[in-house]
């Protein structure tokens, strides 16, 4: 058949043009493959971290670089993690077995020795590690480490599983020095670091010869940002597929959009207020029982956490089996007035009340991290206070415990902690009500505790370290060091496309091998 030359050309050139095309499609589909081989999600959570110091911040284990000897299970009991069993030989001998098998993100064998050595270093570097460990001495012997402890402490290990315990490689760190080794430690878990920017992101690479199976993911972003519009403002642009405390009242405008769900799980956190044992203004208990009662703690869940919260009548949450389970206080202006009434103070024709002719004026520190609504809860406070004569000045800061450790020209701060993240009571009273505790940056004391405390740090029956934690409650809201307020849920926004994870109660464990995309 004859061809015309002009139509041989228009021929060619589709033939060129089908031909770039088969190219430009099989590019796509090699760039889709490679895409598929490196899925990566993006997490935002609001606690700014300026180091990744496995042994003095929580962020290494969230991440999923560190893992500890005993982690939690779903059921909130301990499990087998980097140390497959456990037992105790004498009230201050524990014997642990290191899981065979398992290296180092450097190729460094975790063995007892490698244990030993972090274990070490950590109590070395951390004051509060040292405190709750009570280590005494340790020894390391192929996979069989042995440790011994200062006292007997049959809850020693539940102290394991915090994310302080974090099992790092010290050969790494000796390699490059130590302030090298915080923004990029060297652990055992699913991701290693491959950047870190203080205060803003960690870029986080597969670990690909993880012990417990690879990664589905290739890489995470895992981001900081404290201002909860911000999260929540790209969570809901799908800038990030992970967002932790969102903002409450956001909610609504999120469930419309199919392609995001709210994940809102009963947490193990309290919020409360801590008062200052040093300021005369509340030093005495009947001005402390007043402001507990000037909490509008119905209104708190209602009106700033939309009801993703319970009110709170002790510092664990009621649900558990050491939880306080009594009423909670309720706003009680009346009540409040005549305690102070009580306290020799006057209310004025002007409002205010005063002794010695000077006005209640309290300075309250609110937090304005973590959590939305820890700001909020203050200006409630502030406006109940004020309509029985009171003067509440807010001051915000970032970190209140940072403050008052250093200062004492405060009345009230602001507190959230969780408070029974290994599944006991016992380390947050310890850690919160004995001088030096990790929690007790205002060196709180309480008469008739202490006696308490010991008995329940040398039982380790379950029936019965739930009965002492109750009895030291008692004895704790009797002379109210503390309010507490609230246990929020947690509220973390999951871009539905994300698959194989959910949020936890404990807030450990954040980054995981089993987490994917779809």
């Amino acid at each position: 058949m004859f061809i015309r030359l002009h139509d041989r050309k228009r021929i060619v050139t589709a033939l060129l043009v089908m031909l770039l095309a088969m190219v430009v499609t099989a590019c796509s589909l090699s760039n889709a493959k490679v895409e598929l081989g490196k899925k990566k999600v993006t997490i935002i959570h609001s606690l700014p971290n300026d180091s990744l110091d496995p042994h003095n911040t929580w962020i290494a284990l969230r991440a999923g670089v560190t893992e500890t000897l005993i982690r939690l299970d779903a059921n909130m009991q301990l499990a087998p993690w980097l140390a497959t069993s456990w037992e105790a030989k004498d009230e201050t001998t524990w014997v642990f077995t290191i899981r065979d098998g398992v290296q180092f993100q450097d190729g460094t064998k975790l063995d007892a020795a490698t244990v030993k050595s972090s274990f070490e270093r950590g109590i070395k570097d951390s004051k509060a590690l040292e405190a709750a460990l009570k280590v005494a001495g340790i020894e390391a012997s192929g996979q069989q480490l042995t440790i011994t402890t200062k006292e007997p402490f049959p809850a020693f290990p539940t102290e394991l599983v915090h994310p302080t315990t974090g099992i790092i490689s010290v050969a790494a760190e000796q390699k490059v020095g130590k302030d090298t080794f915080n923004n990029a430690p060297v652990g055992t878990g699913p991701f290693k670091v491959m950047s870190f920017e203080a205060g803003n992101e960690i870029h986080l690479e597969r670990f690909d010869t993880y012990w417990d199976g690879i990664a589905k993911l290739a890489e995470v972003v895992f981001t900081f940002n404290s201002d909860a519009n911000v999260r929540t403002l790209a969570f809901q642009s799908k800038q990030a597929d992970i967002v932790y405390h969102i903002a409450p009242e956001s909610l609504a405008a999120i469930e419309k959009d199919k392609e995001l769900t709210l994940e809102s799980v009963s947490s193990l956190r309290t919020h409360y207020f801590t008062y200052n044992p040093k300021s005369p203004n509340v030093s005495e208990l009947n001005v402390r029982q007043a402001i507990d009662k000037l909490i509008d703690r119905d209104a708190i869940v209602k009106d700033i956490m939309f009801g993703y919260a319970t009110p709170s009548n002790g510092p664990f949450n009621p649900t558990l089996s050491f939880g306080n389970r009594d009423e909670y206080q309720k706003l009680d202006q009346v009540g409040a007035l005549q305690l102070l009434i009580d306290a020799g103070y006057e209310k004025g024709n002007d409002g205010k009340l005063t002794k010695d002719g000077k006005q209640l004026t309290l300075k309250l520190m609110a937090f304005t991290g973590v959590n939305p609504e820890l700001p909020l809860i203050p200006l409630l406070v502030q406006s109940e206070a004020a309509k029985v004569g009171i003067k509440v000045d807010i001051v915000s800061v970032e970190y209140p415990d940072v403050y008052i450790a250093d200062h004492s020209d405060w009345d009230i701060s602001t507190s959230s902690y969780l408070t029974s993240p290994r599944g006991d009571g016992g380390s947050f009273l310890n850690a919160a009500y004995v001088p030096g505790g990790s929690y007790n940056a205002a060196n709180i004391k309480v008469e008739g505790l202490t006696s308490i405390l010991d008995e329940l740090n040398r039982t380790g029956v379950v029936e019965v370290r739930n009965e002492l934690t109750k009895k030291a409650v008692s004895v704790i809201k009797e002379t109210m060091p503390h309010s507490y307020i609230i246990n929020p849920n947690i509220l973390v926004g999951v871009n539905a496309r994300v698959s194989g994870w959910e949020p936890t109660a404990e807030e450990f464990y954040i980054v995981t091998n089993k987490m994917d995309v779809n």
